[in-house]
């Protein structure tokens, strides 16, 4: 029945489902719509908060465009490479492979979405070249479908934005910080993500194809190994040559590195956003070796970034156009006002996935819904770490349907949102269910 689902969803997807930034231009216009329509803003009004908008959140997009480099850069040294080639080994079937490329995300999303949602891409590659008869889109499906823990894991920006200081934490919640101890490492929070670890690869591989003119194979163009990073070239070494293959220079530097991260950890630091990406931005230096290695790296890893670029100002506008013209507002509260103590944090999961429609960013996220959801959690008892967990975690829930954050994985693999994304609905709708027992009953 799965496997039926999937192809139907599958179909619909190739058929219909245009270019992601097309699906970021069309939710432009529906959030320009609905502002006049529902709030009574004038044209002027929409077009002056979309502009205004569509450069707030130019910090953040650096820190994740840094997040996805170093993530990349780090899954494509070769320490890394040559682990997933002896991974991709241990699958023998199909339905083997699907499991196996499901895992890998689900693990390396929790360390760090960026390198999970690379190093998952390497993997699929890998075993689509080891095994026969796979269909293709819907392993690079099922790697996409473990993206749904990043926000419960180490790169979390919500967990991480509210461990430090935080504006709308100062602001609404006098200042409390909540350390990852309740959010991340919580139990709650960990057993829902054993959960998905657990139960997601089946999901998919149940529905993988069982005829065999269903089943598409990767394209023979993308059967290569060196994942597009340039070896060193040989011949004679000039004095800059030598600089740029210098061992000497990069164990510095990460000598430097390690030791700032003792010192900070030592100092009682939390877990940030920021000592992530220098975490991998060291880890990937030292597994690179030498400079020039990594600079190739991190070349060939901003290459994936193109469609964030390009759509990250977009979502950034369609943002401004939410909460200046009160829709995120409008939204948010329909939520609260039907909220109880014991169900705020299923309402706020479930607005939360609608707002990830129009802000599909973490940090753009928490700027809508915190304002809302940190009062009415003060005023009706409920832990703040579990409201910001359940905006999280809504946010997450949609990304399965929502194409931004797939851009990356689908640069490597090399297909588009509309191959992918039929199986990524029938996942969705199931890890909908799941996390909203949880927000029920568990959390």
């Amino acid at each position: 029945m799965i496997g039926t689902i999937g192809m139907f969803f599958a179909r619909a997807a190739r058929r219909y489902l245009p270019d992601a930034f097309i699906f970021a231009v069309i939710l432009t216009i529906v959030t320009f719509i609905l502002g006049m329509a529902v709030e009574g803003a004038s044209f002027v009004d929409m077009a002056s908060y979309f502009g205004d908008g569509l450069w707030s959140f130019l910090g953040f997009s650096m820190q994740m465009v840094l997040i996805l480099v170093t993530g990349s850069a780090l899954a494509t040294s070769r320490p890394v490479s040559r682990l997933l080639r002896a991974i991709a080994k241990t699958a023998r079937t199909p339905g083997q492979a699907v499991v196996l490329a499901t895992l890998m995300m689900i693990v390396g999303c929790w360390l760090n979405w960026g390198f999970g949602l690379i190093i998952s891409a390497l993997l699929a590659r890998e075993l689509a070249k080891r095994v026969r008869g796979i269909h293709y889109p819907l392993l690079v499906a099922s790697a996409y479908s473990g993206f749904i823990v990043w926000h419960a894991g180490f790169s979390g920006s919500i967990p991480l934005k509210i461990a430090g200081a935080d504006e709308i934490m100062e602001r609404f919640a006098g200042g409390v910080t909540v350390p990852a101890s309740q959010t991340i490492f919580a139990w709650q929070n960990i057993l829902l993500v054993l959960v998905f670890l657990c139960t997601l690869p089946f999901i998919n591989r149940l529905m993988h194809p069982r005829c065999e003119h269903d089943i598409v194979p990767m394209d023979p163009g993308l059967d290569g190994d060196d994942h597009g990073v340039p070896v060193d070239a040989g011949g004679e070494l000039t004095p800059a040559m030598r600089l740029e293959r210098s061992r000497v220079l990069t164990a510095a530097i990460v000598a430097f590195c390690i030791t700032y991260i003792v010192i900070y950890f030592g100092r009682g630091g939390t877990v940030t956003l920021n000592i992530v990406i220098f975490i991998f931005l060291t880890l990937g230096l030292m597994l690179h070796q030498t400079p020039i290695r990594y600079v190739r790296a991190v070349n060939e890893a901003v290459r994936t970034c193109g469609g964030i670029v390009l759509q990250f100002p977009f979502y950034a506008g369609i943002m401004g156009m939410m909460m200046k013209s009160g829709l995120a507002v409008t939204l948010s509260q329909i939520f609260v006002g039907i909220s109880t103590g014991r169900t705020l944090p299923f309402f706020t999961y479930l607005s939360a996935g609608i707002v990830n429609f129009f802000v599909p960013s973490g940090g753009g996220q928490w700027a809508v819904q915190g304002p809302i959801m940190i009062p009415a959690a003060k005023a009706l008892g409920v832990p703040y770490a579990t409201t910001a967990m359940a905006i999280a975690w809504g946010d997450a829930w949609t990304n399965l349907v929502q194409p931004f954050w797939a851009l990356p994985l689908l640069a490597v693999a090399g297909l588009r949102i509309r191959d992918i994304m039929g199986y990524t609905a029938v996942v969705m709708l199931y890890a909908g269910v799941i996390t909203s027992l949880f927000m029920l009953f568990v959390f």
